[in-house]
């Protein structure tokens, strides 16, 4: 099964979008300190720290759901209750991001966010769990034609 090279591609992709939102809103918030104008009245320089932080804080989000995604792949386990909700938060995140993203940026943007809900969702998906496992318990019926003793021991009538 192709699980873990999902995982290990989909933890690679969320720590690259992690480095990348990062550097985009310390980006944007260089911009909007150099335009030094303000919106509704906010201070250019109260914008700007907002920006960096907001994106300090989504790239470690991200960066946080990559390394959930690579210790699953390392481990070839399923996250934790805790790693589940994070990444299911993720994917619900890039499904929203996603819609938004053709109408402002386009439809490669679009495409790319769904690439990454798609590893995120597989990875969820593959790993169950509960992995299927022989039962120690025997098993109550008939095991096929031709009879064998039934579980009192007794013999069986012809």
């Amino acid at each position: 099964m192709a699980r873990r090279p999902v995982a290990w591609v989909g933890a690679i992709v969320l720590l690259v979008e992690a480095v990348g939102i990062a550097l985009l809103n310390w980006f944007l918030g260089l911009v909007v300190n150099k335009q030094d104008m303000s919106l509704a009245g906010l201070d250019p320089h109260a914008m700007s720290v907002s920006t960096w932080i907001a994106g300090g804080l989504f790239g470690l989000y991200l960066a946080l759901c990559g390394v959930i995604m690579l210790r699953s792949a390392i481990r070839d386990r399923a996250p934790g209750r805790f790693g589940r909700l994070l990444l299911i938060s993720a994917a619900v995140v890039h499904g929203v991001l996603g819609a938004f993203s053709v109408g402002l940026v386009g439809w490669p943007a679009f495409v790319f966010m769904m690439i990454v809900l798609g590893l995120i969702v597989l990875t969820l998906v593959a790993y169950d769990k509960k992995p299927d496992a022989v039962s120690d318990e025997p098993r109550v019926g008939n095991e096929g034609a031709g009879g064998g003793a039934p579980e009192n021991g007794a013999p069986q009538p012809a």
